[in-house]
Order: structure tokens, then C-alpha cells, then sequence
């Protein structure tokens, strides 16, 4: 592993307070680099939204995240701050593991919800390593604690280099539902592991309720 510290890149700004971490944490193991986005993926390349977004939900902790297109079915746990004031990551033992920001937005409210997986660690490709496949229109489902199931669409995909990463475009409030998805990506040394963030921006398309 790279180091212990916070792996967010610029600062995440919710309400008044700013957070500001660097991503320091994979070291690129594994059979080689994770896939990569094209630039026919990224915001640049025309409209983000395809629909309007679902109905926003109630506020709910998120239990699992499933990415069918990549076959991702992870368990979510939630995560805080670490001693240094900076985003903790989900645990690397285990390496189907997300996070979630459990001081923001629960996925399926009104605003920008986050999520953060490894995408490699000491043991092979983690949770998010296939990120980087993914393409406009996939489908990102977030179980969630009150038994129901929030369906988003994703819009974009950009790999930011982590000295200019654009974090009130990714962090910043949204009037309707959102979620990032954010893990490791970009050049990769040994000396200095991943140089940036992959950041997945998807909006909720709908949900199933409780019941």
C-alpha cells in the first residue's frame, strides 16, 4: 500500500465546513492497470442526462451497491473522518467494500451523494476496479437500510489528475439526485502510486419502495 491517508483529492465542500485530502492509498497491484474511460464517456462529450431525474427519496443509509455491467455487488459500510480531518477509506482487508460519505446526502435524496472503493490493494483488483468500463446509460442500483432500491443512470466518467482535481464540480450541492462514484485512476508509478481520481457522475433515473 501507497500510505494510510485519505485518498479524496481537492476538498469536499457540504455546508460550511471544506475537508481537503489526497489519494495516496493504492499501490496498482494486481494482473495491470485498471481500465481506463474513453473520451467518448466524459462530460465534454455532449449532453450529461439522457432523462430527468427520479423523484428524490427520504433519507436512508445505503446497505449495497450493485453495477451490473461490471458485476459489482458490494456491501457498503459508511465512512467518517480520520485523525487528520481528511475522508477515511473503506477497509482494505476487505476488498468488496464500498464507502459511503455518511456525513452527506444518503443515495436517492435531493443532492450530491458520494462513494468511494478501492480500486486495487496489496491482494489484486478491489471493489471498483473495473470503474473505468463503464459507459453512458449503465445502471448503478444502491440498496438501501429501509428495504428500498435506488436505480441511478450513469452520465459521464473523467479521470481528474489529483493536482487539479475539480472538487465543487464533484462535491459541490445539486438541486436533484446525484452520486459519485470516486476511486484511484490515472498515471501510475511505483514510487507514486496513482496520480489522480476516476469520478462516475450518475443521476437517479428511479426507485423501487420499501415493500
Amino acid at each position: 500500500m501507497g500510505g494510510r491517508r485519505s485518498p479524496w483529492s481537492g476538498a469536499i465542500a457540504l455546508g460550511a465546513t471544506m475537508v481537503v485530502g489526497a489519494w495516496l492509498v493504492q499501490d496498482g497491484s494486481g494482473p495491470g492497470l485498471p481500465p481506463a474511460p474513453t473520451a467518448a464517456e466524459a462530460l465534454a462529450a455532449g449532453p450529461a442526462r439522457a432523462a430527468l431525474s427520479g423523484t428524490p427519496m427520504a433519507a436512508s443509509a445505503p446497505t449495497r451497491i450493485r453495477i451490473p455491467a461490471i458485476t459489482v455487488d458490494a456491501p457498503v459500510t459508511g465512512l467518517g473522518l480520520d485523525p487528520e480531518g481528511h475522508l477515511a477509506t473503506p477497509a482494505d482487508h476487505d476488498r468488496n467494500l464500498a464507502g459511503w460519505y455518511r456525513a452527506g446526502v444518503t443515495p436517492g435524496q435531493s443532492g450530491t451523494a458520494l462513494m468511494a472503493g478501492h480500486v486495487d490493494t496489496a491482494d489484486g483488483p478491489a471493489v471498483f476496479y473495473g470503474l473505468g468500463a463503464l459507459h453512458r446509460g449503465d445502471r448503478i442500483d444502491v440498496s438501501r437500510q429501509d428495504g428500498s432500491t435506488a436505480y441511478f443512470v450513469v452520465d459521464a466518467l473523467e479521470v481528474y489528475d489529483k493536482s487539479a482535481f475539480p472538487d465543487r464540480q464533484v462535491y459541490g450541492r445539486a438541486a436533484d439526485p446525484q452520486l459519485r462514484l470516486i476511486t484511484c485512476g490515472g498515471a501510475f508509478t511505483k514510487s507514486r502510486g496513482y496520480q489522480g481520481n476516476l469520478v462516475v457522475y450518475a443521476h437517479l433515473a428511479g426507485s423501487r419502495r420499501a415493500g
